[in-house]
């Protein structure tokens, strides 16, 4: 017997006073009220009513399991609205895994702004460069940068990755501006301790790949602090795009051999495969894909 319709069935005839009225509320025949009832009863080994002819009366077992199977019932009716305003609206906490400088520069302002539309959601934004597991780890939705192979997620394009070689106004003047990866050797190299820890450039040439390598004049683990040196006038520098919109923007840095880039990667937005995805993680989607059409 499906314990649950046990208990709304004996709370019913309680509440209706009859098997007949407890029938008519329950859509059921007054035959199937009794089954359950003697089930019940069955299963806890006791008598939960005491019926003539005339009346029916609750026991001193009868009395405390109504009580409690009404508690329950209200909890489980309680469980189900909560799941259903989920499945209605966004809402309850989504938890999102971003790579650290994407995550910052995109994600995060986007979060802002989805909440904004959206106050019943809470996200938690983990920025880490590393690889997360979706399913053993709990994270809703993942941003990754490179190809995905992967075949047990969902994988939605966002955008490309694209890199952007710059020095300063300052630094160009002093050094003068590299029209090809050849004229790199007179020049000066800021890198990031773990992006290029072989302190080598990899760039595409006219007739193949072109690699520079050169000691740093300066290194660093923080992509702020390597823009604000490259602001300051020491060195060329290769970042992501987003990291330097503003100082581009500005003019504080500017681009030089564009035509020799690194080639972009493309960003994904991962999910796990769900035939009903819950509106919280649908209409975050919907929202970053929308707001980032312009970086494509």
């Amino acid at each position: 017997m499906d314990k649950l319709r046990g208990m709304e069935t004996f709370v019913a005839v309680v509440e209706s006073g009859s098997f007949t009225s407890a029938a008519t509320r329950l859509e059921m025949s007054a035959v199937m009220v009794g089954k359950y009832i003697a089930q019940l009863e069955a299963q806890l080994g006791t008598r939960l009513l005491e019926r003539n002819t005339r009346r029916q009366s609750l026991t001193d077992a009868g009395r405390v399991y109504f009580e409690e199977a009404r508690r329950v019932l209200e909890q489980v009716s309680i469980a189900e609205r909560s799941v259903e305003r989920l499945r209605l609206a966004p809402a309850g906490t989504l938890r999102i895994s971003a790579p650290t400088s994407f995550g910052a520069c995109v994600i995060s302002p986007l979060a802002a702004a989805f909440l904004q539309t959206w106050p019943e959601v809470r996200i938690e934004l983990d920025l880490t460069n590393r690889m997360v597991d979706l399913v053993n780890e709990g994270v809703d939705l993942a941003i990754r940068i490179g190809d995905i192979h992967q075949t047990d997620v969902v994988a939605k394009y966002l955008c490309p990755y694209r890199m952007a070689i710059c020095a300063s106004p300052e630094y160009l003047a002093r050094h003068g501006t590299p029209r090809t990866p050849a004229d790199l050797v007179d020049h000066l190299c800021l890198s990031h301790t773990v992006w290029t820890a072989r302190n080598e450039w990899i760039l595409p040439g006219v007739t193949g790949e072109v690699r520079w390598k050169r000691d740093a004049i300066l290194r660093c683990n923080d992509g702020h602090g390597l823009r604000m040196a490259a602001v300051a006038g020491a060195g060329l520098l290769l970042q992501p795009e987003v990291l330097l919109a503003e100082e581009l923007a500005t003019g504080k840095l500017v681009r030089i051999l564009e035509g020799f880039t690194p080639q972009p990667r493309p960003i994904h937005l991962l999910w796990r495969q769900d035939l009903r995805p819950l509106p919280k993680l649908t209409r975050f989607v919907e929202h970053v894909l929308s707001a980032v059409q312009e970086l494509r």
